[in-house]
């Protein structure tokens, strides 16, 4: 993989500002400046997700996941970003999403967010001691219960959890 530098560089940070600012069209615009042979780059990939993520644009995003799988195996982001995407897909399900993610805890067992979301879809298949337990692997992985705990308060997935995870 080629180095990113600028002035793609300048066009990726941009585009982060924009979508600090909830500004996804500004976000966009930056990103088609980039060159080409830069579009593949981890980095860029991440933000074009995360603008595809912001507006909606599933089928978008689950391409760019893909390809954030396919050019970075060794690195989480595109794994979780994969999920997501699966789940909200035209056509997409929880299913789905659970049958993309499982295999990252193996290959990334101390990445948090992958045994988090993993609960959150136990949880919404109403498997809920499943999810307790899946909550507990991803605050094992923090070495954080509170951080966790606050996150899966505020999460509605995981709403049917609220009265145990407050006991924490």
């Amino acid at each position: 993989m080629q180095p990113i530098g600028p002035p793609e560089t300048f066009y990726l940070t941009a585009a982060v500002g924009w979508l600090e600012l909830g500004d996804t069209n500004s976000a966009a615009e930056e990103l088609a400046r980039i060159r080409p042979e830069f579009l593949e780059h981890p980095a860029v990939l991440e933000v074009r997700w995360t603008v595809c993520s912001a507006g909606k644009s599933w089928e978008a995003a689950l391409a760019i996941a893909e390809s954030e799988v396919q050019s970075t195996p060794d690195q989480p982001g595109g794994w979780v970003h994969r999920a997501y995407a699966l789940r909200r897909i035209r056509g997409g399900s929880l299913q789905r999403a659970w049958e993309a993610l499982l295999p990252a805890f193996e290959r990334f067992p101390k990445e948090p967010i992958i045994p988090y979301n993993l609960a959150c879809y136990a949880a919404q298949f109403g498997r809920l001691e499943e999810a307790w337990e899946w909550l507990h692997k991803a605050m094992e992985a923090a070495g954080d219960v509170k951080s966790i705990k606050e996150m899966a308060l505020r999460d509605r997935d995981l709403e049917a959890l609220w009265e145990r995870v407050k006991t924490l």
